[in-house]
């Protein structure tokens, strides 16, 4: 039997995090972005990127932790303070990321990773959480809605390429911390 566990990332994470990040967001994004984005995903750099934010974040309290199964890395969540304008960075944390490698998903990464986050977001005194989605991810609305989140109205679009060929919708939900 295999032991699961989230704890904070460490450098030498980076690698694991980045090989989930591709196939989870290669499988999830299928829809949404186009195939040469996804096709595109580069491990090695992905996990440059990684190894940066986890030794020299780019606020003090940005945190990435990790969900494990017994010593590999099967997921990752990335909390921070709120960048919204609308949100207050002092008293609203954000989910930027939270994603599970597809073969382990419905094992509890996601609901481990997701409290693991509540929690470290609490103790850095946040008192609201907020988290993006795209606006067509239906499953990952009912895992956060039926884990107490809720729509707060904001909604954005993003133009991945600038030029308005490709546009990613959002929604974002929230939720109290207290």
């Amino acid at each position: 039997m295999s032991t699961t566990s989230c704890r904070l990332a460490w450098p030498q994470d980076a690698t694991g995090i980045a090989a989930v990040q591709v196939a989870a967001w290669q499988q999830a994004y299928a829809d949404v972005f186009p195939a040469e984005v996804l096709a595109g995903l580069n491990e090695a750099s992905l996990a440059q990127v990684w190894q940066q934010e986890i030794a020299q974040p780019a606020e003090a309290r940005q945190r990435i932790l990790v969900a494990l199964d017994d010593d590999a890395i099967v997921g990752y969540v990335l909390t921070a303070p709120a960048s919204d304008p609308d949100c207050d960075p002092a008293t609203d944390g954000e989910i930027d990321d939270i994603t599970v490698h597809v073969d382990h998903e419905a094992n509890g990464h996601g609901s481990r990773l997701l409290q693991a986050a509540i929690d470290t977001l609490r103790a850095d005194h946040f008192e609201r959480a907020v988290v993006w989605l795209t606006s067509t991810d239906d499953a990952r609305r009912s895992f956060l809605t039926e884990a107490g989140w809720a729509a707060d109205g904001a909604h954005r679009t993003l133009d991945l390429h600038d030029d308005g060929q490709v546009l990613v919708h959002q929604v974002r939900l929230h939720t109290a911390l207290s």
